[in-house]
């Protein structure tokens, strides 16, 4: 009889402490983007002009082609689209940009902000120390009345 109601026990007890499946517990993409925020650092668009006037940082700018053909870019801004980051920040591998130095500052923006702050968050996985992103991005930056070309 014991062993009975310990089975029985334990079969209830397994429903009510079983995991939720990965669906329940799925973050968005906007959960994604604000956990990220939390862990880089978020410069306004003064802050990056400063840093790109001093001659202290570089810019990159990680929005897809047709973007910049439509919206324009940042002067002296190094196009690297979002899709190949990880492989032109890889110094081990052919497709890596020498814009990308681990021993310099990087800003990284795109068109609001999002995307931005995934890839700082992506590059700090890959061990750049000295990694920031343009919060509201170029669009922040045309509504601050700073320059595109």
């Amino acid at each position: 009889m014991f062993c009975i109601f310990s089975n029985l026990a334990v079969s209830i007890l397994l429903v009510f402490i079983q995991p939720k499946p990965y669906y329940m517990s799925a973050k968005s993409a906007m959960d994604l983007v604000k956990e990220a925020k939390q862990q880089i650092e978020n410069l306004t668009p003064s802050q990056v002009k400063e840093e790109i006037n001093n001659g202290k940082a570089q810019l990159i700018d990680i929005r897809e082609a047709e973007e910049l053909t439509a919206t324009g870019k940042i002067p002296g801004s190094t196009h690297a689209p979002r899709g190949m980051l990880e492989f032109y920040a890889d110094a081990s591998l052919p497709y890596h940009k020498p814009e990308f130095d681990k021993n310099k500052r990087i800003i990284l923006h795109c068109a609001s902000g999002g995307r931005s702050a995934l890839a700082a968050k992506t590059l700090k996985e890959m061990g750049y120390e000295n990694v920031a992103h343009m919060d509201g991005g170029i669009k922040a930056w045309k509504e601050a009345g700073m320059p595109v070309e």
